[in-house]
């Protein structure tokens, strides 16, 4: 029996990566053979998915300190570069020390102009998890113009450009009263109303205005690791991310992996560090099984103990 170990990061915990390598040490244990496949959905943790970077640039960062990004030049002329890297809100300290009103998407602009220099002949950036609600202004004036390769935006939601101000500057730290300046910052910009604009504090619909096309993270990731032919090989797919909840069935990891399965006629598990009360999605916690403590400081092994418990459970039956 063969099982594919394909999760999302565990934010905060476990990286795709280590949280494949967990879920198939789970499956080996209970007699499995396990097939490791991290993905991403065009957040924070893409380029770690699609191999990692082989390139660094000195930047400017979210809150215009320098900030020595990677990203990474692919034999075939793909430049990979991800946001997070650049203008991450991680890098600004959070959302208790980022400054929503000042941060800037200005390093992911000089990114892509580092990697058209360095002879990239396509460009792709995933967007997700930035600082910055500025609507791409910081990056668009650092990119080449005309940009002369074609650029395409993985983007990790679909939200609409004001989205980027009403929804997701809370999450950055932004006050009711920095959300409105933010939401009529963004309404002056001459940027299509897309879906998926709103994406990374408009920095989408602002690569969008200069011509960069705009794609689902998740099926760009999907495409490039071969998602389709590692389900058609598998008798049973295990994905999760850190926190399951209502937004895990709207483009997310997750929710795309159970469809993709049940497209397949592949039979799929969910594992996550925790659920939330709301989600749709039925899913084994890390926190309900071993308690919150135990599943922040050993995820990897409380991740391995479930899935072989899990498992085991199916072979024995009720």
């Amino acid at each position: 029996m063969q099982l594919l170990a394909a999760p999302d990061k565990f934010r905060g915990t476990l990286s795709a990566r280590e949280a494949a390598a967990a879920i198939a040490a789970g499956a080996e244990r209970a007699g499995w053979a396990a097939v490791e496949l991290p993905l991403a959905d065009g957040g924070e943790g893409t380029l770690d998915v699609l191999g990692g970077g082989n390139r660094r640039t000195v930047v400017t960062g979210p809150l215009g300190e320098p900030v020595a990004a990677e990203w990474r030049l692919e034999e075939d002329g793909t430049a990979l570069i991800e946001a997070a890297r650049a203008c991450g809100l991680t890098l600004a300290g959070g959302r208790e020390g980022n400054d929503p009103l000042r941060a800037t998407s200005r390093g992911v602009g000089e990114l892509i102009a580092a990697a058209v220099a360095e002879g990239a002949e396509r460009i792709v950036v995933a967007v997700g998890g930035v600082a910055s609600t500025d609507g791409g202004v910081g990056a668009t004036e650092a990119v080449p113009h005309p940009l002369l390769v074609p650029l395409a935006i993985a983007c990790d939601v679909d939200a609409r450009f004001l989205d980027a101000a009403d929804v997701f500057a809370p999450q950055k730290g932004a006050t009711p009263e920095q959300v409105q300046i933010l939401r009529e910052r963004l309404a002056k910009l001459v940027v299509r109303d897309l879906p998926g604009s709103g994406a990374a504090g408009g920095l989408a619909g602002g690569l969008a205005a200069i011509g960069a096309r705009l794609v689902p993270g998740f099926d760009l990731v999907a495409g490039r690791v071969g998602l389709e032919e590692r389900l058609a090989e598998a008798d049973l797919v295990v994905t999760g991310e850190g926190l399951v909840d209502a937004t895990s069935a709207t483009g997310k990891v997750v929710g795309r992996v159970l469809e993709r399965a049940e497209a397949a006629g592949v039979e799929a598990l969910v594992t996550a560090g925790d659920v939330a009360p709301e989600s749709p999605i039925d899913a084994l916690s890390l926190v309900a099984s071993y308690g919150h403590e135990q599943a922040l400081s050993e995820p990897a092994e409380c991740l391995t103990k479930l899935v072989e418990s899990a498992l085991a459970t199916r072979r024995n039956g009720p």
